[in-house]
């Protein structure tokens, strides 16, 4: 499944990559999954090559999530993809375009469940609302951050 969000943000491009990368804010954002890193970089801004772990409860299961960043055209695009998790696929593209009042963050996630069918079936019936609810969810708390 493939899911595309976009967000204005008004705030010069550099600005919103940088919060984008910001592993501060992402951890604030996502209070309500319990989202936390459990090992790689902790803070600070993530970069090319970096493997993250993260911890998360969803659904009421706590989960783990490794990723490694990929791609990184500052201030245009950053990528991560799954190395190991609960997903059988999952890779991130967050890109940025500078609009003349601001900057236009595109996600582009894409995921699929492992279980054949069964998994396809969930994720269009469960899953991608869930992830875009948590991805705007996301995306919105870094919007009021930079704008305020």
């Amino acid at each position: 499944m493939i899911l595309k969000l976009e967000t204005i943000i008004n705030a010069p491009i550099d600005v919103v990559f940088d919060a984008a990368r910001n592993l501060d804010l992402h951890q604030k954002a996502n209070k309500k999954s319990s989202e936390r890193i459990i090992d790689g970089r902790k803070h600070g801004l993530i970069e090319l090559g970096d493997i993250i772990t993260w911890e998360a409860r969803h659904f009421g299961v706590k989960q783990k999530l490794k990723v490694e960043v990929v791609k990184l055209e500052a201030p245009y695009l950053f990528e991560d993809k799954m190395l190991k998790g609960a997903f059988k696929y999952l890779f991130h593209s967050h890109q940025f375009e500078a609009l003349n009042f601001g900057t236009k963050m595109i996600d582009v996630f894409e995921f699929k469940s492992p279980f054949g069918l069964l998994g396809s079936l969930i994720d269009y019936l469960i899953l991608g609302k869930y992830m875009a609810r948590f991805l705007s969810a996301k995306n919105q708390f870094l919007k009021h951050q930079i704008e305020n």
